[in-house]
C-alpha cells in the first residue's frame, strides 16, 4: 500500500498487488479478509487524520487478461474458473445463496451474496430441480463485467443453497471493501476502483510513492500444500504468472509457460510433451505425456524441497498421488512403495473413456493396487 504521506492526505491511496493469490484467503489466520482489512484500516488511520483523494487497487503489474486462453465459457464465472490478477482478493471467490421454489420448475430467489459484489448485477434464471439433485448451476460472468446470468437448477427444499462464483474484478472488490472500512466524515473518496477496470485516464503510480504498509504471502510450500490438496486453480495460475514476472519481468501466462517449458527442455523433456496453455489444467486443450509427468516427479525426489512436496500430495486409495479430471479424462500421478520395498513413480491417464468417472476411477485404482 502506498500514499503521499502527511496527516492530511490530499492525494491517492494505492493498493499495489504483486500476484499473491492468498490475500483475503480463509485458509490462514494471517491472510483472512477481516484481518487484512483491519490491518489496512489501522495503518491508514495511524498515518492520516483526513483523506481527500482516490483509492486505487493497482492491478497492472501483470497482464490484464486474468483467464488463460482456452478456458471454457461455462467455467469462467464459477469459483474454480477464477482467473489470476496481480491483485487477488478472497481467492477471487464469492458465494450466492439461493432459496428454492415450492415445486419443481419454480423460480428461485437469491437470498444473499457473501461478499456482496460491487458494481455487478446478476440475472437469476435458476429454477428448482428435483429433491437431492445437487448443484446444477452455471454462472455466466466474464472478467471485468458488470452484468451476468446464473442458470440451471438447485434442489427442491433448499432455503440457503450455496453456489460459489468467481469475482469478475477482485481488485475492484477489494478497493470497495477497504473504502467502507475507512469511510468517515473526514475521509472523502473521490473515486474507488481498479486500474484495469476503470474508464478514466489511467495515470500511473507516482514516481516516488511512500510505502506505509506491506503484506507478505505465506511461504511457497504452504501455498503449494493447498494447491495440491484442494486443487485451487487460482494458485496454479498465479504460480505461472509469478514465474513469468520474476524471470522475464512480464506477469503473463504465455511468458511463464515459456520459462517452464524451457526449464524442462534443459532437463530432457521435449516441449511437445508438455503442451500446456495454463497453470492449473482447467483448459481441455492441455496435453501432457505420462513420460513427462514421471520425469518431473523423479526430478522432485532429488530436490531438497521434496519432503514438503511429498507431504502436500493427497493420499487416495493408500497411495500418495495427485488426481486430475476433466470431461472424458481421468489421471493419477504419484509414488507407490510396494510391500517388498520397491519404489515406483507412476503416471496413469485414461482419455475419452466411456461410462461414469467413478467407475473409471475404481478400475484405475485396481490397476494401481498391483504395484503395492
Amino acid at each position: 500500500m502506498m500514499a503521499r504521506q502527511s496527516k492530511k492526505l490530499n492525494g491517492n491511496i494505492y493498493i499495489i498487488g504483486y500476484g499473491d493469490p492468498t490475500l483475503g484467503s480463509w485458509r490462514w489466520k494471517e491472510t483472512n479478509s477481516k484481518k487484512i482489512l483491519t490491518d489496512f484500516k489501522t495503518i491508514v488511520n495511524k498515518n492520516f487524520e483526513e483523506i481527500s483523494g482516490n483509492l486505487f487497487s493497482y492491478d497492472r503489474k501483470w497482464e490484464s487478461n486474468t483467464t488463460p486462453n482456452g478456458w471454457v465459457w461455462e467455467d469462467i464465472g464459477n469459483y474454480y474458473g477464477a482467473g489470476a490478477s496481480s491483485l487477488n482478493w478472497r481467492e477471487n471467490q464469492y458465494d450466492i445463496f439461493f432459496k428454492a421454489g415450492a415445486r419443481v420448475g419454480d423460480k428461485t430467489q437469491i437470498a444473499k451474496q457473501e461478499p456482496l459484489l460491487e458494481n455487478v448485477s446478476l440475472v437469476n434464471e435458476v429454477t428448482t430441480g428435483a429433491k437431492g439433485s445437487g448443484d446444477n448451476t452455471i454462472i455466466y460472468l466474464p472478467p471485468y463485467a458488470s452484468y451476468g446470468f446464473v442458470r440451471g437448477t438447485i434442489p427442491l427444499g433448499e432455503t440457503m443453497f450455496k453456489v460459489a462464483g468467481s469475482m469478475p474484478n477482485a481488485a475492484e472488490q477489494l478497493a470497495f471493501e477497504f473504502s467502507k472500512e475507512i469511510k468517515s466524515n473526514k475521509n472523502e473518496m473521490l473515486f474507488v476502483g481498479s486500474y484495469n477496470g476503470v474508464e478514466i485516464d489511467k495515470k500511473d503510480i507516482p514516481i516516488n510513492p511512500v510505502i506505509i504498509y506491506s503484506h507478505q504471502s505465506p511461504p511457497l510450500d504452504s501455498i503449494n500444500y493447498w494447491f495440491l490438496k484442494k486443487s485451487v486453480n487460482l494458485y496454479g495460475e498465479a504460480f505461472v504468472k509469478t514465474i513469468g514476472y520474476n524471470k522475464k519481468g512480464i506477469g503473463a501466462t504465455d511468458t511463464g509457460l515459456a520459462v517452464i517449458k524451457y526449464f524442462w527442455k534443459q532437463r530432457g523433456i521435449e516441449p511437445s510433451a508438455i503442451n500446456i496453455i495454463d497453470g492449473s489444467g482447467l483448459s481441455p486443450a492441455n496435453r501432457v505425456t505420462t513420460n513427462a509427468l514421471v520425469t518431473v516427479m523423479q526430478y522432485a525426489k532429488k530436490q531438497n524441497w521434496f519432503n514438503s512436496f511429498y507431504y502436500a500430495l493427497p493420499e487416495m486409495n493408500g497411495i500418495k498421488m495427485k488426481d486430475g479430471y476433466i470431461g472424458g479424462v481421468r489421471s493419477y500421478t504419484g509414488y507407490i512403495k510396494s510391500k517388498t520395498g520397491a519404489e515406483y513413480t507412476f503416471s496413469f491417464i485414461v482419455n475419452n473413456f466411456d461410462g461414469s468417472a467413478a467407475a473409471v476411477r475404481e478400475k484405475m485404482w485396481k490397476v494401481l493396487d498391483i504395484l503395492k
